[in-house]
């Protein structure tokens, strides 16, 4: 690789660089200058410290997205750098941003540098994952955002729910591990390739006779299993409300938000851009099925549909409320990933429909876990007896959760109703003619109205049961202000949705590579050619004598 190549990935990977020296520079200032300080002084000086790196990254994002008009690509797809992957890029960093503000004054361990370190090593390997488009890489960048999140999940040591939530997180988490390199390796094994690109041009024309189908089925199979147990979709959810409930709020909603949105990224390029051949078809009842992945998402999708939102009616806690209706919306986001025709062809509005629809479920659900950790730390809980008429002791913070319940409940016309919308429209836009997804759609719009029971039932005991405890509950200027920008976001994004489905779909119209950064081949060393040897001058024929 020449010096101008070298010198153009250092560019491309200018955030990545700067987010990782912070969370290096975040231990050692801990260690060197913070060590002998309280845990109070020293959360406030390391968060402000992690803020202003945080705001940092996000704005040389935002000159990369604005910079930017082609898609750069590293290593044949170990780094893709384009203006759609920087868009989430910036909202994981805005998200963790969030994050830091809503934890800054609830510190919940001595270990104060390690805490904001894999906090910000986590944000690291969700920006590299939604830069991947191969399969080694994808794999290296979720296992480094999940040995991160094991440890965060059990930090609070000295709390049972913590520690058992670390622990059934990181169990759970080491069997999908193993099923994921399992079936990545058997995809590799199948098509040859790692990259996703070049794995979905094995899969076309003359290629595909040389493809073992089976062994492709299996490795496509266990893949799903693992990256099911990433997105918390059932049955691979086990994990996820004792996680909940267990980790420090942010934490919590570091693993809602922004592990979501990467890992779901990460999910639909593997299966719409490397996997769209493999697909079959879901249209129509299971005994029309044809045999591909299709018909196993749309099977995960109405388990993660029908479990989270029943078992979500049974909760007493508030946090666990919103680990089930995250696996409801696993389900919902599924549903759109179905919308593959019986040719293979993924319906036109699939993809910015799901990128519409994660970025509202991760800025709803971190201000729902903000309000959570706001309230939760002032009247001593999370569960449903710590809200009871929290309408008079904290009107702002009340109105608030109500705008996020009713949101993700998918009420218009605040903006998760609409991303309900362009997500189902995306499943019947499969098969116009013959509604083939219809089923589907119809089984996520009941479980929808089944899920609107247990957000009322939230607000009801917010707005409706008198308050227990007269005293006030309030919040510092910060989180009320961060609070209240997410939920003029959430109303802002549901009044002009077009606007922002637009964005995603111009973003999404050329996704193909146009400048990669490779190792160009060695030079051949030059083969003297011989010249033609000169032939001997053959002599004239002599003219004939004239004729006297």
């Amino acid at each position: 690789m020449n010096s101008s190549n070298i010198l153009h990935v250092l560019n491309l990977l200018t955030p990545e660089i700067v987010l990782c020296g912070l969370a290096f520079g975040v231990l050692l200032l801990d260690i060197i200058f913070f060590r002998s300080d309280s845990v109070e002084h020293r959360h406030e000086q390391l968060g402000c410290s992690v803020i202003i790196g945080l705001v940092m990254v996000f704005f040389i994002y935002a000159l990369q997205y604005m910079d930017w008009q082609n898609t750069f690509v590293v290593g044949h797809g170990a780094f893709v750098a384009s203006r759609l992957n920087t868009l989430f890029k910036m909202a994981v960093v805005g998200l963790a941003l969030i994050t830091v503000v809503i934890g800054f004054k609830t510190p919940y361990s001595t270990h104060v540098g390690e805490y904001y370190g894999l906090m910000l090593f986590s944000v690291l390997g969700m920006v590299f994952l939604i830069s991947s488009e191969d399969l080694l890489m994808i794999f290296i960048a979720l296992e480094l955002i999940s040995l991160t999140l094991y440890v965060l999940t059990a930090f609070q040591k000295g709390a049972r729910r913590s520690v058992e939530g670390g622990l059934k997180y990181f169990i759970f988490g080491g069997f999908s591990a193993a099923f994921l390199l399992f079936g990545l390796s058997y995809i590799y094994g199948a098509t040859g390739h790692t990259s996703l690109r070049e794995i979905a041009g094995a899969l076309q024309g003359d290629q595909l006779a040389k493809v073992p189908m089976k062994m492709l089925g299996i490795g496509i199979l266990f893949t799903l299993v693992g990256l099911g147990f990433k997105i918390a979709a059932a049955p691979f959810h086990l994990w996820a409300p004792d996680a909940y409930e267990g980790a420090p709020t942010p934490v919590a909603a570091m693993i809602a938000t922004g592990s979501k949105i990467a890992s779901f990224v990460a999910l639909t390029k593997l299966l719409l851009i490397g996997l769209p051949a493999a697909a079959g078809s879901a249209l129509s009842w299971p005994t029309r099925w044809h045999s591909g992945w299709a018909g196993t998402v749309a099977i995960i999708a109405v388990l993660s549909m029908t479990i989270g939102n029943f078992a979500a009616i049974m909760q007493t806690n508030v946090k666990r409320l919103l680990a089930y209706s995250s696996v409801a919306h696993a389900g919902y986001i599924l549903v759109a990933i179905v919308a593959i025709q019986a040719s293979g062809v993924p319906a036109p509005s699939a993809a910015p429909a799901i990128y519409f629809y994660i970025i509202i479920y991760a800025l709803t659900n971190i201000g729902a876990f903000g309000v959570v950790n706001a309230i939760g730390s002032k009247a001593g809980g999370d569960d449903f007896e710590h809200f009871t008429g929290m309408a008079r002791r904290s009107p702002y913070l009340s109105l608030l959760m109500l705008i996020f319940m009713l949101s993700l409940a998918g009420i218009p016309p605040l903006a998760g109703f609409f991303g309900k919308f362009y997500l189902f429209a995306a499943a019947v836009q499969a098969d116009p003619k013959n509604l083939g997804l219809l089923w589907l759609v119809a089984y996520a719009i009941a479980m929808s109205a089944v899920s609107l029971y247990y957000y009322l039932k939230l607000t009801k005991q917010m707005y409706v049961l008198p308050a227990k405890d007269p005293r006030r509950v309030t919040s510092n200027p910060a989180m009320n202000t961060s609070l209240g920008l997410i939920g003029l976001m959430v109303l802002l994004m549901g009044v002009f949705p077009n606007k922002v489905v637009e964005r995603f779909e111009n973003l999404n119209a050329n996704p193909y590579p146009i400048w990669e950064a490779a190792v160009p081949p060695p030079p051949q060393p030059e083969i003297p050619v011989p010249a033609p040897a000169e032939k001997p001058a053959v002599p004239a024929p002599a003219a004939p004598a004239p004729k006297s």
